[in-house]
């Protein structure tokens, strides 16, 4: 409940203060004394949106404040538990607007944020504007008033978020799909490329042995007339190297026997001599070893050009094509992965559906149960409002064939399978049509009444504000309707802005708004009104700004009309 709201430097008003009681609180006044303005304030303690032009001409910050009484909400004492806000059944809401744009929330006096109290709104204050009733011109909307009737928010959201978990796995799903026919169409390429690899047999380092070896093939015959030539200089010829030496080492061994200092001489050209003769056996076997073979070079060629093939398709060198040979057959053994995991992706898929288009049954069921329920509550609530010979249904239009389980998963949505439409005729022997299509103002601002009224008795809203919903009734109906709101004051706390006495007559609190003149600046102000100034103000909703005898006498009789 409401017990206090106050507002400074908002709008046109400086300062208000409205202490709220328990019931039935009545907002009058003038057209654009500033009533709305104080539900735009509430709104900001709902967490609704601010504006620097809200704030009063040349102050720098509006603020708005509301004391709450809630003994028993558990709801909201779980949510301030867990934003660390300190709650013992009061609760304070402090919202400052500042035109340099830094506003701030505070709630029972710790620095919070909008976010948290943008949740804790809802638990605290509904709020039917003039324009409420309009909720019933969108079909869609009254799916969800079905569901508020009868208790099923809550099996609706579960749904919808097994909807959502369903709309995830078909994503995956259409992922992987798109992912392996991809692959699929690479695959092909990729078995005939690590085909062409292993088929080649590479081995690491074998290009450069191939082109050795090549080398050595192209200058066989070179190689052979120089080791033959130089065996043939050195050891095989008539006058070799060797034999040459040879002589000069018999020489100089007869000389040492003469000359001993020739003996060094002697042992140097005697090592020169082992020398040559190495040399010499050296390069008769590497005679022996080349051979001209032009098939073995046309193999080495050949290879050297598949290899040179092979490194223009798949990498600059053999470490590099063996390295992307794995990652190819790496590949094909991610595409085998991933057809599992499509697989077991498809199964959950399976299993969700199954279990949503399940629960969407038992939901369907349930509704079209609570309908029958809700029809008649409906029209026990229109009787009481002077709509007595209107019949009211509620049309199901499944969105799909509820026989044939792929059709309605086809059309399944996050609500269900469900399309609901209020149907009414107002009038009797009028065949039903659809509520947005044929109610007037009035009536549509009378349906929105009864509903609310039956919604109130299981809402767990502490107050209601009703600004202005009197739209297009009058007369009897006016005091019917301002009865039944009155009727929910034993439910809620209701704040009522009107212009009708009817309405306003039914109040067991009624506030007046004026808009005064103080210092060459307007302000909004508000007062409590005692029984006296109440009557008058009832008779000038009765008469307008002349207020006669006659109207103050009408407006004495309503109000004891109330009390009796």
């Amino acid at each position: 409940m409401l017990l206090h709201l106050a507002i400074t430097d908002f709008a046109i008003i400086k300062r208000l203060d409205l202490s709220l009681r328990e019931g039935l609180n009545i907002l009058s006044g003038e057209t654009g004394a500033g009533k709305s303005i104080i539900i735009n304030a509430i709104n900001l303690l709902l967490g609704g949106r601010s504006s620097a032009d809200l704030i009063r001409t040349g102050c720098g910050e509006a603020v708005v404040e509301g004391l709450f009484l809630l003994p028993d909400s558990r709801g909201i004492g779980d949510a301030l538990d867990e934003a660390g806000i300190p709650f013992e059944g009061e609760l304070l809401i402090k919202r400052i607007i500042s035109r340099e744009g830094r506003n701030k929330v505070f709630i029972n006096g710790a620095l919070s944020t909008l976010q948290t109290l943008s949740r804790l709104g809802p638990r605290l204050i509904s709020i039917s504007g003039q324009y409420a009733h309009q909720l019933l011109l969108r079909p869609e909307n009254h799916l969800y008033l079905l569901d508020s009737f009868a208790a099923l928010e809550g099996e609706r959201f579960e749904l919808g978020a097994l909807f959502e978990r369903r709309r995830s796995l078909e994503a995956e799903a259409g992922s992987l799909e798109a992912e392996i026919r991809r692959q699929e169409e690479r695959e092909e390429l990729s078995r005939f490329q690590i085909r062409e690899i292993d088929m080649a047999g590479l081995v690491p380092g074998e290009e450069d042995l191939l082109e050795e070896k090549r080398r050595r093939l192209q200058h066989a015959e070179e190689l052979l007339e120089i080791a033959g030539g130089a065996y043939q200089i050195l050891y095989e010829s008539e006058n070799s190297a060797l034999s040459s030496v040879g002589a000069c080492l018999r020489q100089l061994e007869n000389g040492s026997r003469i000359a001993p200092e020739l003996a060094p001489l002697k042992e140097a050209l005697a090592d020169i001599e082992a020398r040559i003769e190495d040399v010499s056996f050296g390069l008769r076997d590497f005679r022996d070893s080349v051979h001209v073979d032009p098939n073995r070079l046309n193999a080495v060629v050949e290879r050297l050009a598949l290899l040179k093939s092979l490194k223009r398709k798949y990498g600059a060198t053999i470490e590099e094509i063996l390295k992307l040979r794995e990652t190819l057959s790496s590949s094909l053994f991610d595409l085998e992965g991933k057809k599992e995991d499509l697989v077991r992706v498809k199964q959950k898929l399976k299993e969700v559906e199954s279990e949503l288009l399940e629960k969407a049954g038992f939901l369907s069921q349930k509704r079209q149960g609570a309908a029958e329920e809700f029809i008649g509550a409906v029209e026990k609530e229109l009787r009481q409002l002077h709509m007595k010979d209107t019949r009211f249904r509620v049309a199901f239009e499944p969105l799909g064939n509820r026989h044939g389980q792929a059709l309605c998963m086809e059309h399944m949505g996050p609500d269900g399978c469900d399309r609901v439409e209020f149907m009414i005729s107002p009038n009797p022997g009028e065949e039903l049509r659809p509520l947005s299509r044929v109610a007037s103002g009035g009536e549509l601002s009378r349906i929105m009444l009864a509903i609310r009224t039956i919604l109130s008795r299981t809402a767990s809203v502490e107050t209601i504000v009703f600004d202005e919903v009197d739209a297009g009734i009058s007369g009897a109906t006016a005091e019917v309707v301002g009865q039944k709101i009155a009727s929910l004051a034993a439910w809620h706390q209701i704040v009522c802005i009107t212009h009708l006495p009817q309405i306003a007559s039914q109040g067991s609190t009624h506030f007046v708004v004026k808009k005064e003149v103080a210092n060459g600046r307007t302000e909004a102000a508000i007062s409590e009104l005692d029984p006296d100034t109440r009557v008058h103000e009832i008779a000038r909703l009765l008469g307008g700004r002349d207020v006669t005898p006659r109207a103050l006498d009408h407006a004495r009789e309503m109000l004891m009309r109330k009390d009796t």
